[in-house]
């Protein structure tokens, strides 16, 4: 789904970064069995069997809106240090031509979304210049209250201690997150909570469970409807079974329950689920079956 019309509204998707991230069932864990006998489903935007490897995208979605252009999540931005996962430590991609390629220079944005505080969510909200400095200067950032309340490392307290090392490392890695995509465009951020009309077309709604603050944009166009889903779903999978969370989730429990709610809002007003990182189509049409869902059709 590189372009379409949803209503009033163009969806374009820039690709900052694309491939195999890790074991499969090590970022959504799940019965061996769940991914095997829906192959068909998975293979091979999804999942490459061999070695058994996850396969997704980091991706920001543009959207132009009542004279507006609105950036979805910013990927995981050059140049950052991200122990947490250093196969994007101190990523290099043209993501900014790739912008410009679909008619979009920095100063031409209005607004960015970041659905939830993740390196891979606000990477591009910042640039290098002497410093890090917001990229869309003339850009409002709209960033969930209770995740920017949560991940500031002076609310270090509030969060749960580390079980291993990794879980340290982690932790490390989203102080630096924070440092160099979040705090230097406060400044120029709304913190929202409860919902947010962006205009007619667009509501952002809070999705807590991946993250505190973690939030869907809903678009709802002359009969035309979708759902930004953010990281409610990391794979196909959770469609299927929306019970399994990905190993990113910081209250599984409650990630798990919205991931539900949003699903069965989505079949049932056919809402087309477009999640952050869907390689391939990237968007699906889905209904339920059984105890779960089902995808329909993709984008």
């Amino acid at each position: 789904m590189e372009n379409i019309r949803l209503g009033a509204v163009e969806v374009r998707r820039v690709v900052e970064w694309e491939g195999e991230i890790a074991p499969a069932r090590g970022i959504v864990p799940s019965p061996p069995e769940l991914w095997r006998d829906n192959a068909s489903l998975l293979v091979p935007d999804h999942w490459r069997p061999e070695p058994d490897q996850y396969h997704g995208a980091v991706q920001t979605w543009v959207l132009r809106s009542e004279g507006k252009v609105i950036l979805v999540d910013t990927g995981v931005g050059n140049g950052r240090e991200r122990p947490q996962i250093p196969l994007f430590d101190h990523l290099r991609t043209g993501f900014l031509d790739r912008l410009a390629a679909v008619g979009v220079q920095p100063e031409d944005v209005d607004l960015v979304v970041n659905t939830h505080i993740h390196y891979d969510h606000v990477g591009w909200n910042t640039r290098w210049d002497d410093g890090w400095v917001p990229t869309f200067p003339n850009a409002t950032y709209l960033i969930p209250r209770a995740d920017q309340h949560y991940f500031d490392p002076r609310n270090e307290h509030l969060r749960p201690s580390p079980k291993t090392a990794y879980d340290q490392v982690r932790r490390q890695g989203s102080h630096l997150v924070y440092g160099d995509s979040v705090a230097p465009v406060l400044h120029r951020a709304t913190l929202w909570e409860d919902g947010y009309r962006i205009d007619r077309n667009l509501l952002l709604e809070p999705a807590p469970g991946h993250t505190p603050g973690s939030s869907v944009l809903r678009l709802d166009s002359e009969g035309d409807r979708a759902v930004f889903a953010g990281d409610l779903l990391h794979s196909p999978v959770q469609i299927l079974a929306p019970e399994h969370n990905s190993c990113f989730c910081e209250n599984p429990a409650q990630a798990a329950t919205t991931r539900r709610r949003v699903l069965e809002r989505a079949a049932d007003e056919r809402e087309l689920v477009i999640p952050a990182h869907f390689a391939g189509p990237g968007a699906a049409e889905i209904t339920r079956d059984g105890a779960g869902f089902a995808v329909k059709a993709w984008a």
